[in-house]
């Protein structure tokens, strides 16, 4: 099994590439190992000395280090564990998240669907390529909630990112949009 390294905007954040699925459906954000009870790879990697966050994307694992960690020392961990646990066909995830709920007024149900599709098809593919993940947590007012995961949480560009791309984006082909707020987890 050969497992790609890419680094990712966030310096404290590297993405994992093995080479085959990780996710079936969706994606998952750990900032904890109790977070994480039901995830035996992020267990695993949360094992780690200097593993503070880990994201499951669909053929990816985001891993972001404490400060103090080096990722010299800590980059041959990783590769090992996961090479490890897929190895050994451990199961990823054991019981599916719990979808977070949504904050929108069903008379914005329309805008709602147009937003999600530009998400989906425009936001989602290009966050991914930076190891992170966004999920759509509410519309209300024209204001747009978004929570940032993977590499992209607590990235220096995240808020650029939020204002100057996706808000401009979302404000472009769906004029009810006013702004775009980061909310947490």
């Amino acid at each position: 099994m050969f497992i790609e390294t890419e680094g990712t905007p966030n310096p404290a954040t590297l993405k994992f590439l093995p080479g085959r699925d990780v996710m079936a459906q969706g994606t998952a954000d750990y900032a904890s190992p109790e977070a994480a009870a039901h995830s035996p790879l992020a267990l695993a990697l949360f094992a780690l000395p200097g593993v503070v966050r880990v994201f499951l994307g669909g053929s990816f694992v985001s891993v972001t280090k404490s400060a103090d960690a080096a990722w010299s020392e800590l980059k041959p961990l990783v590769l090992g564990a996961l090479m490890d646990h897929f190895v050994a066909g451990r199961p990823v995830v054991e019981k599916d998240a719990v979808a977070s709920d949504e904050d929108t007024d069903p008379a914005d149900a329309e805008i709602v669907a147009q937003i999600k599709e530009l998400i989906e098809t425009r936001v989602r593919p290009a966050v991914a390529g930076d190891g992170g993940d966004i999920v759509f947590r509410g519309y209300r007012d024209g204001v747009v909630r978004l929570h940032l995961q993977g590499a992209c949480s607590g990235c220096p560009s995240a808020t650029a990112t939020l204002k100057y791309g996706i808000e401009n984006l979302l404000r472009h082909y769906v004029p009810e949009v006013q702004s775009v707020e980061q909310v947490p987890a």
